[in-house]
């Protein structure tokens, strides 16, 4: 009997599965994220034994937990056959049409190059292939709503639009093959920066797909590839990263609890390159903080953004609420930022007791903003959205440097003039208007609500 469980990491819009045949015990894992103990739990529970590690791709968005999943059960690692020669550590490699039993259920490899050049989706059969699919683990190349983008590998030598065409094929000849009713079991959701326009849905079935979803409506190759390369986010820095890093033998992730450190010890990491990440709700960070501290709230997509202001391996000390400090250092664990030296020690008594090393971030209304317009022709006014949200306006006048590129692009900035920076909403304003005051810009400030609030004051566009 078919055992098939979800696990959708909400932070990371990050889906894996766990997929078992009840009758013999032999379960998969395919796409883990890097803390596993939730597969080691269940699959103790349903008296499931984890025999192999799939892994539809490199995925680039965050550090996947084959190495560690493989470790604690002796799973065989599995990737595409384009995977052979990439891996660092011992895989197996599964051609189109290679079939992986684990009884009655058995799994079908179908090669589906586009996203990447090694990327596989698995189908799965619940009484052997003779069987209707119930069905298909599509990793990054079919979305609820959209497909896998094809520009992410442009730094390593393959271009947007040979992936495209080849995304083109592997939909159309290897996933809308299947039965309408087939199930579509993607490995992301709405907000990840691995497509445009994907849904909060997480499960869909090939005919929903074909009747709804703009990249498979009818159309050449050519209208493909232009559909699907327009329009894409800046890709998040630690991007290559962690692709690079999931094809490499690396140090396995451990628990353990985050070391306290006084203040004068955090100081002292900070003069020495350490970066404060303040993971703190913005608004409590607008009213005091650590002067040079960057402020990506723990509530929003935590692990993406750090990850988005500053570079691999950089060390780093969290100031947080207290009790969350282990659930920081996981989610930048799970994108591979494991440099983590420790965390402050009960921050709102350091911060009253040394007020001298503590500032308030500007943020401004719309109104304010307005004022400033008014008032001080050398003002930057930098909207750090995607471009797919800039289409849809901004304000008049604004400089667009999308989040991800802030950290390489602040150089075309002056520091010697005032800065305010906006979003949609306000959360990554405030990120970017604290890099940017941690890279030594004095007259920064932020939009309150951003764009958001710009329109909802009926304020001209």
């Amino acid at each position: 009997m078919l055992f098939f469980r979800q696990y959708y990491l909400g932070c990371l819009s990050h889906a894996s599965y766990l997929v078992g045949d009840t009758s013999t015990g032999k379960a998969v894992v395919v796409d883990p994220q890097r803390d596993i103990a939730q597969y080691l739990a269940d699959a103790e529970e349903h008296g499931l034994r984890i025999t192999h590690v799939l892994e539809t791709h490199f995925h680039a968005d965050f550090l996947s937990g084959h190495l560690e999943l493989a470790e604690r059960t002796g799973a065989v690692i599995g990737f595409g056959r384009e995977a052979r020669d990439k891996a660092q550590f011992p895989i197996e490699a599964y051609a189109d049409g290679d079939l992986i039993p684990l009884g009655k259920v058995v799994l079908e490899v179908r090669e589906t190059p586009g996203h990447t050049p090694e990327s596989i989706s698995i189908v799965v059969y619940p009484d052997g292939t003779d069987s209707q699919p119930a069905g298909v683990l599509t990793g990054d190349t079919l979305f609820i709503g959209d497909v896998g983008r094809p520009d992410l590998l442009s730094a390593i030598g393959y271009t947007a639009d040979e992936l495209a065409v080849q995304l083109y094929h592997s939909l159309h000849k290897k996933l809308m093959t299947l039965p309408d009713a087939t199930k579509v079991w993607p490995a992301h959701g709405a907000g990840s920066a691995c497509g445009k326009n994907l849904s909060t849905e997480t499960v869909s079935t090939i005919g929903e797909q074909r009747r709804t979803n703009y990249a498979l409506a009818p159309m050449t190759v050519d209208q493909f590839r232009e559909a699907v390369t327009q329009g894409q986010s800046v890709a998040p820095l630690y991007f290559l990263f962690a692709a690079t890093m999931n094809r490499q033998q690396r140090d396995l992730y451990e628990e353990g609890p985050v070391l306290l450190m006084d203040l004068d010890q955090v100081m002292a990491a900070q003069r020495d390159g350490a970066v404060i990440v303040d993971a703190r709700e913005d608004m409590v960070f607008a009213a005091g903080h650590l002067r040079g501290s960057v402020n990506v709230g723990l509530g929003g997509r935590f692990a993406e953004y750090a990850g988005e202001v500053m570079q691999p391996g950089t060390p780093i000390v969290l100031v947080c609420e207290p009790g969350t400090e282990n659930e920081a250092r996981t989610r930048l664990a799970r994108i591979g930022f494991d440099n983590v030296l420790g965390a402050l020690d009960n921050p709102v008594h350091e911060f009253i007791e040394h007020p001298e090393l503590v500032e308030q971030l500007s943020r401004l209304s719309v109104p304010a903003l307005e004022e400033r317009m008014r008032d001080l022709p050398d003002l930057q006014l930098v909207d750090v959205r995607n471009p797919g949200e800039i289409a849809e306006g901004t304000i008049p006048g604004s400089i667009e440097i999308g989040l991800p590129a802030l950290i390489n692009r602040m150089n075309e900035l002056d520091k010697g003039k005032p800065v305010v920076v906006f979003c949609a909403g306000g959360y990554r304003s405030a990120i970017a208007s604290s890099l940017l005051r941690s890279h030594g810009f004095q007259d920064v400030s932020d939009l309150i609500g951003g764009y958001t609030a710009w329109m909802t004051a009926g304020t001209p566009a």
